[in-house]
C-alpha cells in the first residue's frame, strides 16, 4: 500500500507541475492551493497507514502469540477463540478505514484533475476569444490608419479647394464691382443719350449698352448718323480707359424682309454691317485697342420682343454693346485646377 500511495504522489505532483505551467497565475494559485490540502492529506494518510501498519504489525505478531497460545492451551480456546475474533474485527475496521482513506484521497486526486482540465479548456477558449479579438482589433486599427489617412489627404484637399474658391470669390468681387465701376462710367458719360434711344444695363457680369435704331441709323442704312458718332466716341473714351474690358459689337433687325440691292442682300447682311461701322468709329479713338472689338450680326433672330406689332419691331431693331471684363486671371486659377 506505501508504494501505491507513492506512486499517486508522484503522480499528483507531476501534473501540478505539468499545469503549472499553462495555467493563468490565478488559477494556479488555486490549483496550488487545493495541492498543498491533498498533499497534506497524503501525508496524513500516509502517518495514519504507518500507524495502522504498526499495529497491524502488533496485531498479527500478537495473533501468532495467542495462536501459539491456544495450541497450548486448549481448555482456554473460548478465550482465546473472543479475543481472536475481537483482534479480527478490529483488524477488518482498520483495514476498511484505510480502503476508505485511500478511496477518499482517489477521488481528491480525481476531481482535481478533472476541474484542471475544466479550467485548462476555458483558459484554451479564452485565449482563442482573445486572439480573435486582438486580430480584429487589428484589422478596425489597419482600416482606421487608412481612414485617417483619406480623412488628412480630404481634409488638405479641402483647405486647397477652400482656398482657391476664397481666391475666386475675391477675383468674382473684383470683377463684379470692374463692372459696377464701368456702368457708372459709362452712363456718367452717356448721360445725356439716356432715355432718349440709349439704355444701360448691367446684367450676368457684363454691361449692356443698347442704341435704338433712330439714335444711329436712318432706316435701312448702316451709315451712322451725326447724334450717333457723338455717343459712340464718348463711349470709346470710358473704353480706352478701361483695358480690362472686351467689346462686343450686334447688330439686331426686325423681322421684316429687306428689300433693296446691291452690297445689302438681306437683314443679315444689315446687322453685320452696322455692327461693323460701330466698331471703326470706336476704333477712330488710338487709345482702345481693335484687338479688344469683335463686330457680329445677329440679324432677327433675337429680338427683345418677338409679337408681330409695329412697336415689337421698333425695339428689335438695335445695337448692343456688350462690355465684358477680361477674365484671364480666373481663367488661369480654373484651369490649374
Amino acid at each position: 500500500m506505501n508504494i501505491q500511495l507513492r506512486h499517486i504522489y508522484r503522480f499528483t505532483l507531476a501534473g501540478f507541475a505539468l499545469l503549472s505551467a499553462c495555467v493563468p497565475a490565478r488559477k494556479f494559485e488555486e490549483i496550488k492551493a487545493k495541492q498543498d490540502r491533498c498533499e497534506a492529506d497524503n501525508a496524513l494518510l500516509k502517518s495514519q497507514n504507518e500507524d495502522l501498519t504498526v499495529k497491524m504489525t502488533e496485531l498479527g505478531a500478537e495473533l501468532t502469540d495467542f495462536k501459539k497460545r491456544h495450541e497450548g492451551l486448549v481448555g482456554d480456546t473460548a478465550v482465546l477463540g473472543k479475543s481472536l475474533r475481537q483482534m479480527t474485527q478490529n483488524y477488518d475496521k482498520l483495514n476498511e478505514t484505510y480502503e476508505l482513506l485511500l478511496k477518499n484521497n482517489k477521488e481528491m486526486l480525481a476531481g482535481s484533475r478533472t476541474e484542471t482540465e475544466k479550467l485548462m479548456t476555458e483558459l484554451q477558449k479564452t485565449q482563442s476569444n482573445l486572439q480573435k479579438q486582438e486580430d480584429a482589433l487589428k484589422l478596425l486599427e489597419r482600416e482606421l490608419q487608412a481612414k485617417q489617412k483619406d480623412l488628412e489627404r480630404n481634409s488638405q484637399e479641402l483647405s486647397e479647394r477652400e482656398a482657391k474658391i476664397n481666391e475666386l470669390q475675391g477675383i468674382l468681387e473684383k470683377k463684379d464691382k470692374a463692372v459696377e465701376d464701368l456702368r457708372k462710367k459709362v452712363s456718367d458719360a452717356l448721360l445725356g443719350f439716356e432715355n432718349k434711344g440709349l439704355t444701360i444695363e448691367q446684367k450676368n457680369g457684363k454691361v449692356y449698352v443698347s442704341l435704338e435704331e433712330n439714335l444711329l441709323f436712318a432706316s435701312g442704312s448702316y451709315q451712322v448718323d451725326t447724334k450717333g458718332k457723338e455717343a459712340l466716341k464718348k463711349l470709346a473714351g470710358v473704353l480706352a480707359d478701361n483695358q480690362d474690358i472686351n467689346v462686343l459689337v450686334e447688330g439686331h433687325t426686325d423681322n421684316v424682309p429687306y428689300k433693296g440691292s446691291g452690297q445689302i442682300k438681306d437683314n443679315w447682311d444689315l446687322s453685320v454691317l452696322r455692327a461693323t461701322a460701330i466698331v471703326r468709329i470706336l476704333t477712330e479713338n488710338k487709345g482702345l485697342d481693335p484687338k479688344r472689338l469683335t463686330a457680329a450680326g445677329r440679324g432677327e433672330y433675337l429680338p427683345i420682343d418677338p409679337s408681330d406689332s409695329k412697336e415689337a419691331r421698333q425695339k428689335n431693331r438695335r445695337t448692343e454693346i456688350i462690355l465684358t471684363p477680361k477674365l484671364d486671371e480666373l481663367l488661369q486659377i480654373l484651369e490649374s485646377n
